[in-house]
């Protein structure tokens, strides 16, 4: 499943890059020389390049899908319960018990907990059965030739060369989401190149195929950009009606034995050792669920940068080893995406930084909300209501 991954893309240096090489737009034949060429000075053979990049075709259906991610308008609870099935979390906890050896292997090696990579197989391909139905080749070709982002896309089909110059995959065969995301856990080829686990010993690295060359070549993303071994990630948590909300958002971290003496309760289970740095979010306001997070919480970022996703995917990992549903609540209403932008145009015209304007409630907006309630004296929960956006 294809969820706003390419804002993550890593900044891993790999292969040089042909300064000479044509940048992005332009005539598609032209621009196709000159990525071979590119891939060429890069050490690639110049067979190799002539076959890889045979037949590589631009995608109307890839630049559609990247102008179009509604699903991550939606807000938390209505989110999380579209992704988190009975079911999902029945196969997650099977597959663990039949794979005791390959989450020792990640727990072990790695310090990650096996419900955070269980939550994305589940999430991103449904355990490897969706693993996408868009030539990544193809994908990675438009999306370098679009100048939106070519900076992002155009190292990644250089790395997807190499990847084919290995053995590892073919660009006629090889398919995945509509961003360049390949394999069970859906990852770039800069990533797989630079990280790539062939966990299974069988040569290669295979995160179409291979369960454990997906599962551990993931954690070792995770390592690469920072995840802490053995430290929480993420705990529900009951705030006290009297906490100053203007303390909870990703912008603030204490202690955990400061946010326990301001009232924090951990629900379900204990809070962490109370030395650990941890924020308190609150998706949907005051009103709605509560969570405590740490730094390994802000590494999932790198996977992708939905503040929803994140949120999702961290709590469904503790739900995979026992935690309890969440407490829903009783949120105030939000707005729908009209509204949202709408807001993001008020925000943007007192100064605020929302980043681009698109109707989704990412860091940036939360940020902005939570000042600007501040400013109106308006609990500073970084939920925008309707009321908040008459006020303004």
């Amino acid at each position: 499943m294809r969820l706003f991954r390419a804002a993550a893309l890593s900044a891993l240096t790999l292969l040089p890059v042909a300064a000479s090489a044509q940048s992005c737009g332009g005539n598609w034949s032209s621009f196709i020389n000159g990525l071979r060429n590119e891939a060429v000075q890069s050490g690639i053979p110049q067979n190799v390049a002539d076959q890889f990049f045979s037949g590589v075709r631009q995608s109307q259906t890839v630049l559609s899908r990247d102008r179009g991610q509604g699903f991550f308008q939606r807000p938390f609870i209505d989110f999380s319960r579209a992704l988190i099935s009975q079911n999902r979390l029945d196969r997650a906890r099977q597959l663990l018990q039949r794979q005791p050896q390959l989450f020792q292997r990640l727990q072990r090696e790695f310090g990650i907990n096996p419900g955070v990579m269980l939550a994305f197989l589940a999430f991103e391909t449904d355990f490897g059965q969706v693993q996408g139905d868009i030539n990544t080749a193809d994908a990675l070709a438009t999306l370098a030739h679009d100048c939106r982002r070519p900076e992002l896309f155009r190292p990644q089909i250089i790395a997807m060369a190499e990847l084919y110059r290995r053995g590892d995959l073919d660009p006629r065969t090889t398919q995945g989401a509509w961003a360049g995301e390949i394999g069970m856990v859906q990852m770039l080829p800069r990533d797989i190149l630079a990280l790539g686990v062939d966990a299974d010993g069988n040569g290669h690295v295979d995160v179409r195929g291979s369960l454990p060359d997906a599962v551990l070549t993931g954690a070792a993303l995770l390592r690469h950009h920072g995840w802490r071994p053995n430290e929480p990630w993420l705990v529900e948590v009951q705030i006290p009606s009297n906490l100053d909300l203007r303390q909870t958002g990703l912008r603030t971290q204490m202690s955990v034995s400061d946010w326990a003496r301001l009232g924090v309760q951990a629900r379900g289970t204990s809070l962490p050792s109370g030395g650990l740095r941890a924020s308190v979010i609150l998706p949907q306001g005051a009103g709605g669920p509560a969570f405590m997070i740490f730094d390994n919480f802000r590494v999932l970022f790198e996977w992708n940068q939905s503040f929803t996703y994140v949120v999702t995917a961290a709590y469904f990992a503790t739900r995979i080893e026992g935690a309890p549903v969440y407490d829903a609540g009783n949120p105030s209403s939000g707005l729908d995406r009209d509204g949202m932008m709408a807001l993001q145009r008020r925000l943007q015209a007192r100064g605020f930084d929302v980043g681009e304007v698109d109707g989704i409630l990412g860091a940036g907006t939360r940020a902005a909300v939570q000042d600007v309630q501040a400013q109106l004296g308006m609990p500073a929960d970084g939920w925008p209501t309707p009321e908040l956006l008459r006020r303004l």
